[in-house]
């Protein structure tokens, strides 16, 4: 099976799953293969906002429901959570717009939002918009990404597997940092 063949069956459903939790090198890797021609543009910009908007819908009623416990059951959460509680107090309606552009908080941040006082309607509605930019924003990055690169190389075919994995190694090494970052500060 050919990465082309790999890209065009499980592509969307890789975006889906990518974009539930955090995604943006998921959505980077798509933004690419759209310009590749493997997937289509609009289709994955729909599919990011679904799974990210869903996957935020359920940190919001984790939160609401059982954030508490979640946040003693995995105290490593509780110092993104305290950030979170800081930032949603001072800047709540661009917050909760842009909670998915804020790195390390993206997952604890609905769910801090959730244990708060927003309603859920509300928080339905800011997540929707902010759902749509992100995938529209990241997924565009990717595309570009291709484009630069076709500035440069004549034929791409021959370099894209490469090119997809160094893409995916640069989000692994950028996570990679993040979390040793994160360690190191919190010791």
């Amino acid at each position: 099976m050919t990465l082309a063949t790999l890209i065009q069956e499980y592509g969307y459903a890789a975006v889906f799953a990518g974009t539930f939790i955090e995604g943006e090198t998921v959505l980077i890797l798509a933004g690419f293969a759209a310009h590749r021609g493997y997937l289509a543009l609009p289709w994955i910009m729909v599919t990011a906002m679904l799974g990210s908007l869903l996957g935020d819908q359920l940190f919001f009623f984790l939160g609401r429901r059982y954030g508490t416990r979640l946040l003693q059951r995995f105290s490593i959460l509780e110092a993104r959570a305290r950030r979170m509680r800081a930032l949603l107090d001072r800047y709540h309606l661009p917050v909760i717009l842009g909670v998915r552009f804020l790195y390390g908080l993206r997952t604890v941040g609905p769910m801090v939002i959730g244990m708060s006082h927003v309603p859920w309607p509300r928080f339905f509605l800011l997540n929707l918009l902010g759902a749509m930019v992100w995938a529209i924003a990241v997924t565009s990055v990717g595309y570009l990404f291709g484009e630069a690169l076709s500035l440069f190389m004549a034929d791409m075919r021959h370099y894209e597997a490469v090119l997809f994995g160094v893409i995916a190694a640069l989000g692994i090494a950028l996570w990679l940092l993040y979390r040793w970052r994160q360690r190191h500060t919190s010791r």
